[in-house]
């Protein structure tokens, strides 16, 4: 088989996954990435393609992507094997033309499978690219600590949430203007949270999942990782201020504050969430 592993969008993917490892958010085979690739990719890859595996229903339905190609992380791998066997751990995915299949063109060796959560990626990829004239391209899952920890202690609301997380650090209000949504606890992996999930990316380009991880979304992998970034260092500043003062903040970034720094830097805040 062709060795596309040099490839730009292979390297950036592997990239990405090695740095999320050494940040600590990907426990054992905890998280896992989706990226859907341009025609460009797809020319760069495409001598590697095979077609002789079997379509595999997918637990969701929707066409407007139908025909796109993903480059996955594999079911059950470790984020910080990607780099050194990118082929054994990831895989690229032609979806069918209804939207409502699978097939595995490169990677995945061995009879190994997309992340179990890939059902709630592609439908996140479908709301981000709609909401974005297609811009979205990639969608991460990671397991930061910090954010977690604040599902035990915040209302589960995408209000709670934004304004805790605004409030804690001065570049939260321009990083990410339209807050983060909350899907409260489900079961991983199936098509109920699909749906919760792909519901709250329609509004919001991070999804806080209850007592488990985040998602986040970007038109590449910097944009997608430093969210995911700056959410986290966020939810850390509050949970080390929240510990310092034994639940109480003495104070806070104000509501003006915030809506000043998004509009000085050509952001518009979500004054909802507020």
């Amino acid at each position: 088989m062709t060795d596309i592993s040099n490839t730009s969008a292979v390297r950036g993917f592997a990239r990405m996954c090695n740095d999320g490892w050494l940040q600590g958010w990907h426990e054992r085979n905890g998280g896992n990435l989706s990226y859907r690739m341009t025609e460009a990719d797809i020319r760069d890859c495409g001598a590697a393609f095979t077609y002789d595996r079997p379509w595999t229903p997918m637990g969701v339905a929707d066409g407007s992507l139908g025909g796109s190609h993903f480059l996955v992380t594999g079911s059950g791998k470790y984020m910080r094997n990607v780099s050194e066997d990118p082929e054994g751990n990831l895989g690229i995915l032609e979806i069918s033309p209804a939207g409502d299949a699978y097939r595995i063109v490169w990677g995945l060796r061995d009879g190994a499978k997309p992340t179990s959560e890939f059902d709630s990626h592609y439908l996140c990829h479908v709301v981000r690219a709609a909401a974005t004239e297609g811009m979205t391209r990639v969608m991460y899952h990671a397991h930061p600590a910090n954010i977690v920890a604040l599902t035990f202690v915040l209302p589960l609301t995408a209000s709670a949430f934004s304004k805790a997380l605004w409030q804690s650090e001065t570049e939260c209000p321009m990083v990410f203007p339209s807050g983060v949504g909350v899907v409260e606890w489900m079961v991983p992996g199936g098509p109920e949270i699909a749906e919760a999930t792909r519901q709250a990316m329609a509004r919001y380009d991070a999804v806080v999942w209850a007592h488990h991880g985040l998602f986040t979304s970007g038109p590449d992998f910097d944009s997608a990782f430093g969210l995911m970034h700056t959410i986290e260092k966020a939810a850390q500043i509050r949970v080390l201020a929240l510990a310092a003062g034994q639940g109480r903040l003495r104070q806070v970034i104000p509501d003006e504050g915030l809506k000043q720094v998004a509009e000085t830097y050509g952001r518009k805040l979500n004054e909802s969430l507020l």
